[in-house]
């Protein structure tokens, strides 16, 4: 799996949620999408290291 079409759902997600700024999904989502974009290649490095193992 890639890590891009995931966030690129979460930014959809993000976008949906942008009503009240100061909400706690808006918040929650506008976060997340911040911290995975900046750091790609370990979500990216995860996301393999669990389709290796669904178990996880």
């Amino acid at each position: 799996m890639k890590a891009e079409p995931l966030l690129a759902k979460l930014n959809e997600l993000r976008h949906d949620a942008e009503g009240d700024r100061e909400d706690i999904e808006y918040l929650a989502l506008h976060h997340a999408f911040c911290f995975i974009s900046y750091h790609m290649g370990e979500f990216q490095k995860y996301l393999n290291e669990v389709a290796e193992d669904p178990k996880r």
